[in-house]
C-alpha cells in the first residue's frame, strides 16, 4: 500500500470520497468511473486517479472503480472501523446543536462526555452525553479521546486546550476564532465560520463581476 507523503489536500478529500462512495453504495451502484466520479464529489477526475493513486492500484483502465473495494479500503484508511470518542468543550448553542446531532450519520464517531464551565450545566445530560465541570477536565483521564470539539468563547479557548491536553487528549477540532499555541505532537483543525462565509461572499461576486465583463 503506497501512502508515503500522503499530501494533506489528499488527505482531506478522502472523507469526501468516502461518504460520496457510501451514498453510492446504497442507490445500488457497483462501479464509477473517475470522471463520473468527479462530477458528482465536484473534484477534476485527473485529481481523484493521482489521490487514489498514492495508495496504489484501486481501479483498472477501461474498467473504472469497484465501489465496494473503494468504500473497504478507505474505511480502514480512516480508522472507520473502530468506535472513534471525541470530547466536545463548550456547551452554548453551537455545543448543544453538536450534541443533539452526536454524528447520527456516521456510527463511528461519538461524543462521549461534554465540559462547560457552567455550574448549572454539570450534571445535566443532552442526547445521552452528560455534562462535566470544566474544572475536571485536566484531572481526566482522555487517554482513549481520539479529539475535542473545541466551541468555547476566544478568550477561553487556550486554557480549554490545555486542559485537554493535560487529560490526555492530542486532536482539536476548534471553533472559536482564535488560532491556539500548542505543543508540535498536537493536531488542530481550524473551522472558523466567519472567515468562510467570507471567502463565500468574496468568489460570489467575483463571479458575478467576471460575468457582467463578459
Amino acid at each position: 500500500m503506497q501512502n508515503h507523503k500522503v499530501p494533506q489536500a489528499t488527505a482531506e478529500r478522502l472523507p469526501l470520497y468516502y461518504r460520496s462512495l457510501q451514498h453510492l453504495a446504497s442507490l445500488g451502484k457497483t462501479r464509477i468511473s473517475s470522471s463520473e466520479f468527479g462530477e458528482i464529489v465536484q473534484v477534476d477526475s485527473t485529481t481523484i486517479r493521482k489521490d487514489f493513486s498514492y495508495f496504489g492500484a484501486l481501479g483498472r483502465k477501461g474498467y473504472g472503480y469497484n465501489i465496494q473495494h473503494l468504500l473497504d479500503f478507505l474505511r480502514k484508511i480512516l480508522y472507520q472501523e473502530e468506535l472513534s470518542k471525541v470530547i466536545l468543550i463548550g456547551v452554548g448553542h453551537l455545543g448543544t446543536a453538536l450534541l443533539n446531532h452526536n454524528f447520527q450519520k456516521n456510527n463511528n464517531t461519538r461524543i462521549v462526555k461534554a465540559y462547560d464551565t457552567d455550574p448549572l450545566k454539570s450534571g445535566k445530560v443532552i442526547a445521552g452525553t452528560e455534562i462535566h465541570a470544566m474544572d475536571d477536565l485536566e484531572h481526566d483521564d482522555n487517554r482513549d479521546i481520539i479529539a475535542a470539539i473545541l466551541t468555547v468563547p476566544a478568550d477561553q479557548a487556550q486554557s480549554a486546550a490545555e486542559k485537554a491536553i493535560a487529560s490526555g487528549v492530542k486532536g482539536f477540532l476548534n471553533f472559536a476564532p482564535v488560532r491556539l499555541s500548542l505543543p508540535p505532537d498536537v493536531y488542530v483543525r481550524h473551522v472558523d465560520m466567519t472567515v468562510e462565509l467570507q471567502a463565500l461572499i468574496y468568489f460570489l461576486n467575483h463571479g458575478m463581476e467576471e460575468k457582467q465583463s463578459q
